[in-house]
C-alpha cells in the first residue's frame, strides 16, 4: 500500500531530510586520505543527534544481524551498505555515503557519492554520470507519470553513456517507515509502474556500475559489490510530489 502524505507530513520529512542533507555536507567536507570511514560514522551520529534526530540505519534489519553504524560507507567497487570500520580512506578511490535520520517519527534518506583526493577520468566520469541519472530520474517524478518513468530516464542515461545500472537494488517510497511502496527501480519501461500523485514520497537512487550490472552480497550480510570488481556510483535523494512536480526534501 502507497502512504499519501499531508502537508504537515511532508514538512516533517522535510526537517528529516534536512539532517540527512547537513550530514552529507559535513562528510563531504571530511573526505580525504588517511580518513577512516569509522571516523567519518562518529562525525555524522554526533550531529544527527545534536539536531534531536535518530540514525536512521543503525540497528536495522535482522534481529540477529542489525547494521551496526549510522553511515553506509561503500568503496569503489563497494555499491551499497559497506559498514564503517578502521579501514583509511586512499588517495583516488570513491567513497558512497548512505544516510537516514528519523526525526518525529520521519523518515529521510540520501546519498552522495565522494573522490577521494584526484580519481582517474574514469571515476569522474561515473561520479558526473551517476549524478545526471539521479536528476533526470527527479524529472519524471511528476503527478500523471509512473514509476518506471523515473525508472527509463535513469537506464537511458547510464547506459547512453557506456555504464550500467544495478537491477537488484532499488529505491523506495519512504515517510513513516524507511522503506515503504512503491519501489522505484533503476531501469524499465516507459508508462509502466505505478501513478504518480501529489502527497507520494520517494527515495529515487541510482546505483551505476563501470562494469557489469551484477553484484553479490559479502558475509557480513550487508555489503554490495560488484561482481566484477569495478566500480560503482550512488546518489539518492528523498523527494514528495507537490503541486504536480517534484520536490527535494534532501537538498
Amino acid at each position: 500500500m502507497i502512504y499519501m502524505k499531508t502537508k504537515r507530513e511532508i514538512d516533517l520529512m522535510r526537517e528529516s531530510s534536512r539532517i540527512v542533507a547537513e550530514v552529507l555536507e559535513l562528510v563531504g567536507n571530511h573526505v580525504k586520505p588517511g580518513v577512516t570511514t569509522k571516523e567519518l560514522d562518529s562525525l555524522a551520529e554526533d550531529h544527527i543527534r545534536s539536531r534531536n534526530g535518530v540514525p536512521a540505519f543503525k540497528g536495522y534489519g535482522r534481529r540477529e544481524n542489525p547494521f551496526p553504524a549510522s553511515l553506509c560507507t561503500s568503496i569503489d567497487a563497494e555499491v551499497v551498505h559497506g559498514i564503517p570500520g578502521n579501514r583509511a580512506l586512499r588517495e583516488g578511490e570513491i567513497l558512497s555515503v548512505d544516510v537516514g535520520v528519523k526525526k518525529n517519527g520521519y523518515y529521510g534518506d540520501a546519498a552522495r557519492s565522494f573522490s577521494v583526493g584526484t580519481v582517474p577520468e574514469k571515476k569522474q566520469r561515473l561520479l558526473r554520470v551517476t549524478e545526471e541519472a539521479l536528476a533526470k530520474g527527479i524529472e519524471q517524478a511528476r503527478a500523471g507519470n509512473r514509476v518506471e518513468d523515473i525508472s527509463h530516464a535513469i537506464q537511458l542515461h547510464v547506459e547512453s553513456n557506456g555504464f550500467s545500472v544495478v537491477r537488484d537494488l532499488v529505491g523506495h517510497g519512504v515517510g513513516k517507515k524507511l522503506h515503504e511502496e512503491p519501489s522505484v527501480p533503476n531501469l524499465g519501461e516507459q508508462g509502466k509502474g505505478e501513478l504518480l500523485k501529489n502527497g507520494m514520497t520517494l527515495a529515487i537512487e541510482p546505483m551505476v556500475n563501470a562494469g557489469t550490472w551484477e553484484v553479490r552480497f559479502l558475509p557480513d550480510g550487508w555489503t554490495v559489490v560488484t561482481l566484477d570488481g569495478e566500480p560503482s556510483a550512488h546518489f539518492e535523494h528523498t523527494i514528495a510530489i507537490v503541486n504536480g512536480r517534484a520536490e527535494i526534501l534532501s537538498q
